[in-house]
């Protein structure tokens, strides 16, 4: 569970605004900066005070269909047929016909750029047989997730009086994501998205135009005002921000990219774990029904072998790459086989390997790396892995 630190003094006053308005008091604005690495909040105004998400509700509802997706339920071709229901959803849709069928990997790229409401819909009664069992289902996985003050009503964020959530919950749904599915974290740096001879442009207006953004979802209502959770990516570290009760889409954009400036320049360095965690091979279970045994523990004989290897490589090749630090050291691990996968011929001189790290909440992140590369070959194998969405950055582990 994640659990965003906080100073004693916002503790005080998130207790004043709970107890003088228990339930539903709904922010004009609220906002939240979060250092990705170390869970500590960098900046918060009104960060507890609950409001309407609108469609950042549909975060959580790509978070449940990753993890259908990782059980095997379904695969990324699997054909979800359009309800009734599904079909006379409002705006924004786009346009199924009830009897039409969607696959899951068109749907995930409808939900990330178009935000269509007919496909949460399909999404959800897939996954829980009616939309209502499934907002269910939303709720009770935000409370697991740490989510205390979120309450999902539907799949989409459409308007309803009883969905609510604040932006330090959706912080905590953004980092639950990027660490527990990375494999399918690039769906949400699309720009754009091509069906039946239509391209929807992706609403998050901020990617390919703030340094680093690479996701992750807008929202909006009468009700919400413009909404944005948004993660960027520089120098192998991350900032998480939200932003709720934006008055115009490009007001909130212009107020998100200086929440993301703050936040990167309030960064402090991390005291990295010398625990690590080495492979001596790189397995290739598909991603979808991914195989959990296959990870060598921390007494693995195989991890003792492969560092007298290590020991024994040329100390010219200075350079290392990393592509993601994940709460899960499986899928560390997942994200390192698919991108060998990429980028196997710029890594075959490499090795892999994950470091463990503490946050100050006492959380373990797992660094996805591979060390041993000339810059040449390291710069060659980021450019690679970027394009198929894989997140990637070029360092000296001297530097570290």
């Amino acid at each position: 569970m994640l659990k965003l630190s906080i100073m004693p003094s916002a503790i005080v006053l998130g207790f004043i605004v709970i107890l003088i308005i228990p339930n539903a008091a709904h922010a004009g604005y609220a906002s939240i900066v979060v250092d990705a690495d170390t869970e500590k909040v960098l900046r918060s105004r009104n960060a507890d005070t609950r409001n309407y998400p609108a469609s950042l509700v549909k975060i959580m509802t790509l978070y449940m269909t990753f993890e259908a997706l990782e059980s095997g339920l379904f695969d990324m071709n699997t054909r979800l047929k359009v309800s009734k229901r599904a079909a006379g959803q409002p705006p924004s849709i786009l346009g199924l016909k009830r009897g039409q069928s969607i696959t899951v990997r068109e749907a995930i790229m409808a939900l990330v750029t178009k935000s269509a409401n007919d496909v949460a819909t399909v999404l959800a009664e897939a996954l829980g047989g009616t939309e209502w069992k499934f907002a269910q289902l939303m709720t009770r996985k935000a409370k697991k997730l740490g989510m205390k003050r979120t309450l999902f009503m539907n799949a989409s964020g459409l308007p309803n009086s009883k969905q609510l959530s604040t932006a330090r919950d959706m912080a905590i749904l953004a980092l639950s994501l990027m660490r527990n599915f990375p494999e399918h974290y690039h769906f949400f740096s699309l720009q754009s998205f091509n069906y039946k001879g239509r391209k929807y442009k992706n609403h998050n207006n901020l990617l390919g135009v703030y340094r680093g953004v690479d996701g992750v979802k807008t929202g909006y209502t009468r009700s919400s005002g413009f909404n944005l959770v948004a993660s960027a990516e520089r120098g192998g570290r991350r900032v998480i921000a939200v932003v709720f009760g934006g008055k115009t889409s490009k007001r909130r954009d212009r107020h998100m990219a200086g929440l993301l400036d703050i936040g990167f320049s309030r960064l402090a360095p991390i005291k990295r774990s010398k625990n690590r965690y080495q492979f001596s091979s790189i397995p290739n279970p598909s991603p979808s029904r991914p195989n959990k045994n296959y990870l060598p523990l921390p007494n693995d004989p195989r991890t003792k072998v492969k560092s007298k290897a290590i020991n024994q490589a040329k100390t010219s090749d200075n350079w290392a790459i990393q592509v993601g630090a994940y709460s899960r050291l499986h899928s560390a691990s997942i994200t390192i086989q698919r991108a060998n996968s990429i980028a196997k011929k710029f890594l075959k001189s490499s090795f892999a390997e994950v470091s463990s790290t503490k946050t100050k909440t006492g959380n373990t992140l797992y660094r996805a790396r591979f060390l041993g590369l000339d810059l040449s070959l390291a710069r060659k194998a980021c450019v690679a892995l970027k394009e198929s969405g894989i997140p990637c950055i070029v360092f000296n582990p001297k530097d570290l």
